[in-house]
């Protein structure tokens, strides 16, 4: 199946690695004019201006999705450029430090609440205003297949990604008359810095870890960025607020 996205505008957070950069890559490959964002304002500025250089249209862009007022500007910028936008994949998420709820704080629950759950609302609040406008769009918020089950000693995180799967479903029911598709994909175990930090950095437990999932390895992050383009093209036109596994088989019971 070829997907294209000439024409269209996208928009992906979390853009200077791991799922957002590989999502960022394929959505410019497909033809479409790419706008990164990212906290990490020099990192993705670097990887857009690689990208640039293979002859693809980008905008690197600076935001903290934990900032509503840098989530507009990012939007707003989005528009000023390229004068409307058509996808979106809400990518932008933080793995929770590893402690008990009762060991815990509220600073710690805050600080991956306001990233992983009120950030994807930012995000949604103003890219479905600008798609509204438009009459037309679709959004892939990233969440996890934590969102599917429990996980001791990561409360703040396993939440917040159930926060985003109920969040999508409802935008998904709000939108779909207006011509806006809203999605969600729940990750398993993918090759990215947030995976590692899962188990601390510690390679060998890294390593255990991907053998133990079913298909006995890792997913890749372009493999996570196909199902979103996917969920994005008119090839699937009929998925509206659902949440697709990328897991391997992780959560097969």
């Amino acid at each position: 199946m070829n997907i294209s996205f000439e024409n269209k505008v996208a928009l992906v957070t979390g853009a200077a690695s791991g799922m957002g950069l590989a999502a960022a890559k394929a959505f410019a490959e497909a033809g479409a004019a790419v706008v990164m964002a990212d906290y990490r304002e020099d990192v993705v500025k670097q990887q857009a201006e690689q990208l640039a250089a293979e002859g693809y249209n980008t905008l690197a862009v600076g935001c903290d999705v934990s900032d509503d007022d840098s989530v507009a500007a990012m939007v707003e910028k989005t528009v000023a450029e390229y004068g409307r936008l058509d996808v979106a994949f809400n990518n932008a998420g933080v793995m929770a430090n590893i402690a008990p709820i009762a060991e815990s704080n509220l600073a710690e629950w805050e600080r991956v609440i306001g990233i992983n759950l009120r950030g994807v609302w930012s995000c949604l609040h103003h890219e479905l205003r600008q798609m509204e406008k438009q009459g037309s769009g679709a959004i892939v918020n990233n969440a996890s297949v934590g969102a599917l089950t429990g996980n001791p000693g990561i409360a703040s995180y396993i939440a917040s990604k159930h926060g985003v799967v109920g969040l999508t479903r409802t935008a998904a029911l709000e939108s779909i008359k207006k011509g806006i598709r809203v999605n969600a994909v729940n990750p398993g175990l993918i090759d990215t810095q947030v995976a590692r930090d899962v188990v601390s950095g510690d390679e060998e437990a890294y390593t255990q870890f991907a053998a133990s999932v079913p298909i006995g390895r890792a997913g890749r992050p372009e493999e996570v960025a196909a199902v979103v383009l996917w969920l994005c093209s008119s090839a699937a036109s009929y998925i509206v607020g659902q949440a697709i596994t990328v897991d391997g088989g992780m959560t097969v019971p």
